[in-house]
């Protein structure tokens, strides 16, 4: 496997798009589409690859806002966890920041653990609840890569004072699940630049 991963920085609050393929397959998955879906469909086709869906790590608007023009324009699904409906769909989205109201429905809801294939990667589900309930990474673990949204950032973490958040409930997810990953994983975050486990290891020995 050849996998490629490229961002793609967007929306208001500066949100990482992610665009992940196998170079062989060039059948790829849309991450947090955040906003500009034209400028998300330009860099498809400069990439020559064929979107197959679009996978979400949480229902913030920030990382929603391109999800309806592209998965009617590709005809593809969405992906998202199962608790994180109620935050899809309604004003927990705290899309009302930037005074817009956004609602969408994933496709399929998917649970903890369970593993999705898609372009020929697979990409498995650690729920992550604390920055939204239903917020969870993607973990390509034949690359040791994970996609962290906005549970883990390099040297901080995502916000706990929105609707559904819980700083507790965070901490215990980055120390009980994303903690538990080999060093050498990469992390591919929400916001900012990549990292790795082992250097984030560092933050949470004092907290």
């Amino acid at each position: 496997m050849s996998i490629v991963v490229k961002n793609m920085v967007l929306g208001p609050v500066m949100t990482n798009t992610y665009i992940v393929y196998d170079d062989k397959v060039k059948e790829a998955v849309i991450i947090d589409p955040a906003d500009s879906a034209d400028e998300i469909k330009l860099k498809v086709t400069e990439l020559g690859v064929v979107p197959a869906a679009i996978i979400l790590t949480h229902g913030h608007f920030d990382h929603i806002g391109a999800v309806e023009d592209l998965r009617n324009h590709y005809n593809i699904k969405v992906y998202a966890h199962e608790d994180e409906k109620a935050v899809l769909n309604s004003d927990a989205n705290v899309a009302s920041m930037i005074g817009k109201r956004i609602s969408i429905e994933a496709d399929e809801y998917l649970k903890d653990m369970q593993t999705i294939s898609i372009g020929g990667i697979k990409y498995q589900v650690i729920h992550t609840p604390g920055h939204t309930i239903g917020s969870c990474c993607f973990y390509v673990q034949e690359e040791k890569i994970l996609f962290s949204g906005d549970t883990m950032f390099c040297q901080s973490y995502g916000r706990t004072d929105f609707p559904t958040g819980s700083h507790s409930a965070l901490m215990n997810s980055i120390k009980g699940r994303l903690l538990k990953l080999a060093d050498d994983v990469k992390v591919y975050p929400g916001h900012n630049e990549e990292t790795k486990i082992g250097f984030e290891r560092q933050l949470y020995d004092f907290n």
